[in-house]
């Protein structure tokens, strides 16, 4: 015993008295001797679940159980070790943090580290060791049950945010799990459907967020998605897990099927998967990775040198979070003011301004004596809805909590304007049914009442997580609960009328923008979206979020819809669109959106001046462009640039994002915003070559306040 604590503190003292070099081979010598000692049981059961979120660890040679939650929104309430049901613990409220969605309209990087230092902290404190989270699959289809916990249908942003958030996440000790490693898309047959996509199109599109996870935010563990991807499920993908995760992109750490995603014994231990999870099977001693993959083994199916790496990959990623050395671990911190001042912070710079038409916004303190505040997402809560993960808070700020407390002294007139109803159905469940879109006239009624009586009505529509949910995906774009006849009815009532939408995922809102002076978009924006909305409202704040995603005038118009190639079935869906997701396919076949990629309007106006391009030096491209406020609100605008290649010897899109800065500007300051784009952005994948080419030749620079408002254009030579 005394020899194998001393293996153990090896790892830790390591660092302080060797060079990096030798630091790492003396690091690995000291694993492989600690797995030495292992039997081939101990080792086995370090690769399977041992309770719904932990594996077994080898208590005689002081290494413990891998702890994991659930974390996409925050970390998840403590459940029974053998059981869905909650632990019952008064020690486990966490901060609600606001859902990817609310993140990526930031397009602020400093705050996505944040969001990771604080979600990491809160881990810690819990005492766990993996935060299955971010989730950062593409949004392919506005329809995607989990859109409102993705990031966005851009592979840039998605990257570009995904990076800072693993950095803050595990500087805290804690591994990343970045999911759902990949091409995973839809809800629907998620766990049977086999996904059909081209290399180019994987390689440009899915598959850039996961490899800088790897390459640049050194995540210490991947989860393999539900799907197929080319007949072979991502659990037991060769392809996928060893050829491009560990030999192209040298990812050292280990990969964690998602609950109940196995499906074979041999395949998935010589593919690539190391811990099995699961969901319903309470006896491990069955599961693909336990008894069935000792008999493996035993019989000469699998190298008994196979369990050993897939340990050293556990045992690394234990070593670099200290869970092998206890004292030198950060020991994190949970619900704090902290915590809720960075979810503030996320929530009011994710607020989009979608329409302020004779600049009804912001409201005037000094002049709104009564507000009507009509809906039912004015009350909701949303932390802990739905089907998969939720949060266990003691604060979650709602609409209406935050104009009560902004505001003591002024008359709120509530009304729930409208309710949550479903179809008779028999599936026994809370999510995912079928909706009833028929009106209440009574509710209505009330809500015209407050309405006419107030100075101004505020409608707080939109969806919940009932409606938006892993595990099924939603049926179409209509808003759900007759919310557009109450609308009008309310707007009719009182001209003053404002719409605050708080969903997840884009809907058909055309008929609120004829109808309202002023719309915005919120999202399940964690536990002070309150307060970040009354804020906004009343101009505390300026809103400086954009869109992350592009609003469809219909279904049809986009691309997965539009090739009729979503979600597919019953075996396969194929991604007809290729490269043209989201706003490359609405901008390259001219087809226009309601609301457009990176669009987002603000209290104030800014102007940009004439781009510069500098000479391209040490594979960059250097941009400068002074940027104006000549509004007489501070603000914050997000500065898009784009690429653009005609002539281009592959088909490409019509532009590209390649970089962004978020300009914090004082009314009527101007700034000289320099902006360096890395030459390799402009590359595209040439599948002949498996490698990624650029192209010589002339390029446009489009650099604008979204993808459909370029404000100034130049043209860069790029000689390679």
């Amino acid at each position: 015993m005394i020899r194998n604590f001393l293996i153990l503190i090896g790892l830790a003292m390591t660092y302080a008295c060797t060079t990096p070099n030798s630091e790492e081979n003396k690091s690995e010598s000291n694993i492989d001797e600690l797995i030495g000692q292992m039997t081939l049981e101990e080792k086995v059961h370090m690769l399977h679940g041992s309770g719904k979120f932990n594996s077994d660890g080898v208590e005689r040679l002081g290494i413990p159980d891998l702890k994991s939650a659930d974390g996409p929104l925050g970390v998840r309430e403590e459940i029974q070790n053998d059981s869905w049901a909650p632990a019952g613990w008064t020690n486990d409220f966490a901060t609600f943090f606001p859902a990817g969605g609310g993140l990526s309209s930031t397009w602020n990087l400093e705050l996505a580290e944040k969001y990771g230092v604080a979600i990491g902290e809160e881990a810690r404190a819990r005492d766990k060791d993996v935060l299955l989270a971010p989730a950062v699959n593409l949004i392919r289809s506005p329809l995607g049950g989990r859109n409102f916990e993705y990031f966005t249908e851009d592979p840039f942003l998605n990257k570009k945010l995904t990076v800072p958030y693993v950095l803050g996440l595990q500087d805290q000790d804690m591994a990343a799990c970045v999911k759902h490693y990949a091409i995973n898309n839809q809800e629907t047959l998620r766990g049977s459907i086999d996904v059909q996509a081209d290399e180019r199109t994987i390689r440009e599109m899915y598959l850039p967020v996961f490899e800088a996870a790897v390459k640049e935010g050194k995540a210490y563990s991947m989860m393999s998605a539900y799907n197929r991807f080319r007949g072979e499920y991502l659990s037991e993908n060769d392809y996928m897990l060893n050829t491009i995760l560990r030999d192209e992109w040298g990812f050292k750490g280990f990969v964690m099927s998602d609950w109940g995603a196995v499906h074979s014994t041999v395949e998935s231990a010589q593919y690539g998967l190391d811990i099995e999870m699961g969901t319903e099977l309470d006896d491990y001693d069955e599961w693909y990775f336990s008894e069935a993959l000792i008999e493996a083994v035993n019989n000469g199916e699998v190298s008994e040198s196979v369990i050993d790496d897939k340990v050293k990959n556990i045992l690394y990623v234990m070593k670099e979070i200290n869970a092998l050395d206890t004292a030198q671990r950060k020991e994190g911190s949970i619900n704090t003011p902290e915590h809720l001042q960075v979810a503030y912070d996320v929530a009011a710079e994710s607020i989009i301004l979608l329409k302020n038409e004779g600049y009804i916004l912001p409201l005037k303190a000094d002049v709104v004596n009564s507000i009507a505040v009509i809906g039912d997402n004015a009350k909701r809560k949303h932390a802990n809805q739905g089907f998969g993960a939720g949060v266990k808070t003691k604060t979650e700020v709602t609409p209406y909590d935050g104009l009560v407390a902004k505001f003591p002294s002024k008359t709120i007139n509530y009304a729930q304007g409208y309710a949550e109803k479903y179809l008779p159905n028999d599936l026994n469940r809370s999510w995912g049914l079928p909706i009833d879109y028929s009106a209440d006239p009574e509710l209505i009624k009330e809500a015209v009442a407050a309405a006419k009586k107030s100075d101004v009505a505020i409608v707080f529509a939109g969806s919940n997580r009932l409606v938006e949910t892993e595990a099924e995906d939603r049926k179409g774009l209509k808003l759900p609960f007759a919310q557009e006849e109450l609308i009008k009815a309310v707007k009719a009532a009182n001209p003053n009328t404002i719409v605050v939408m708080v969903a997840g995922a884009p809907y058909d809102v055309s008929g609120i923008h004829a109808t309202v002076d002023a719309l915005i978009w919120s999202w399940f924006n964690g536990s002070r979206a309150g307060d970040a909305l009354a804020d906004v409202l009343f101009g505390d704040v300026n809103p400086s979020g954009k869109l992350p995603v592009t609003f469809p005038k219909k279904l049809e118009d986009s691309p997965a819809h539009a090739t009729n190639s979503f979600p597919g079935g019953p075996d396969v869906v194929s991604y007809e669109e290729g490269i043209l997701i989201g706003y490359r396919w609405f901008d390259t076949k001219n087809v226009e959106p309601f609301y457009p990629f990176g669009f987002g309007l603000s209290y104030t106006n800014f102007a940009y001046g004439e781009v510069s391009v500098g000479e391209v030096s040490n594979g960059m491209i250097k941009l400068s462009l002074d940027v104006t406020n000549t509004g007489e609100s501070d603000g914050k605008e997000i500065v898009q640039v784009y690429f653009s290649k005609e002539g281009s010897d592959v088909e490409r899109a019509a532009k590209e994002l390649k970089a962004f800065t978020k300009v914090d500007l004082k009314a009527g300051e101007s700034k000289t915003v320099t902006i360096e784009v890395p030459v390799q952005e402009l590359a595209y994948y040439d599948v002949a070559a498996s490698d990624w080419k650029v192209e010589s030749g002339e390029y446009k620079v489009l650099v604008g306040a979204s993808s459909r408002d370029i404000r100034e254009e130049t043209l860069v030579s790029i000689n390679e």
